[in-house]
């Protein structure tokens, strides 16, 4: 059942004069991770929604929420770059090569950085997935500098004529100030070569975090320009509550969804599908 079926049938079922109701609809709403902003904004629009109404004037409300557009990675001759931000344990360096694998077998040429230098392992983890799916990944040596391999992938992805350049950046906790100031130093680096670069910057956000995923977001859109999401483990529409609150909050895109560990589980979002299954099992009739 999707997260809204229940507060649908509330709507069609009872009188929606008792108060009792709509205590219950908000806790339903805060439970399902909406967050307080959008959940008053929801009960707000549902008070004036007649209850054979509500399925079709809720869909339409959600689906508003979502109005932001993705921009497009690169003009006409020049390599897209694509900065992957996000905290460790999100999924942030699987998305980095899961979305490698996605535009590759949309046609582009792909390349990948392993710019999570302060991990070794996040630096192996890029590499074998890059293997498994023939894409190039630049990386140097252990300890190295992130800029220094951004600088170098960027500047191999210009001469061999790439379509995109996928960089994946150390797990930045929000309150680490010097990591941070490092991604200011990889934009400026790949500026060199590519003055309007980075074409996007993808928060990598995990689903089944709930009001922490929102924090990070908040955290991040305050210190860096992020223009996408990418929200991962969301292999239940029960997770999906949380995908509401932060496209809503911060009027950023979400691009792509994680639902589930193969290299093919990362899809391209369709807010229509998403809405769609937050009702899963309700009906008009």
């Amino acid at each position: 059942m999707g997260i809204f079926s229940k507060f649908v049938a509330k709507l069609k079922g009872q009188s929606t004069a008792d108060p009792l109701v709509w205590k219950v609809l908000e806790e339903e709403l805060l439970a399902a991770d909406l967050g307080p902003i959008l959940t008053t904004e929801i009960l707000k629009s549902a008070q004036g929604l007649k209850g054979d109404d509500a399925l079709s004037s809720l869909t339409q409300i959600l689906n508003s929420h979502l109005s932001a557009k993705p921009r497009a990675l690169s003009d006409a001759g020049t390599v897209g770059v694509v900065l992957v931000v996000g905290v460790n344990g999100t999924g942030k360096t699987t998305s980095a090569a899961k979305l490698a694998n996605l535009l590759k077998s949309s046609g582009s040429s792909v390349m990948l950085a392993a710019g999570d230098t302060f991990r070794a392992a996040a630096v192996d983890q890029l590499q074998t997935w890059g293997a498994r799916i023939g894409v190039p990944v630049i990386s140097g040596k252990d300890g190295a500098e992130p800029a220094a391999v951004a600088f170098d992938a960027v500047k191999q992805a210009v001469e061999m004529k790439a379509d995109i350049v996928i960089i994946d950046t150390a797990g930045r906790l929000h309150t680490k100030v010097n990591l941070m100031t490092e991604l200011t130093k990889i934009k400026r680096v790949i500026q060199k070569f590519i003055p309007e670069a980075p074409h996007e910057v993808m928060l990598v956000l995990d689903g089944s975090t709930g009001q922490n995923a929102l924090e990070q977001a908040k955290q991040f859109t305050a210190t860096t320009e992020v223009t996408a999401l990418s929200i991962t483990k969301l292999d239940g529409t029960a997770k999906g509550g949380v995908v509401l609150a932060i496209a809503n909050q911060f009027k950023i895109p979400v691009k792509y969804i994680g639902v589930g560990e193969k290299i093919d589980d990362l899809i391209i979002f369709d807010k229509h599908e998403f809405v769609d299954s937050l009702f899963k099992g309700v009906t008009n009739s």
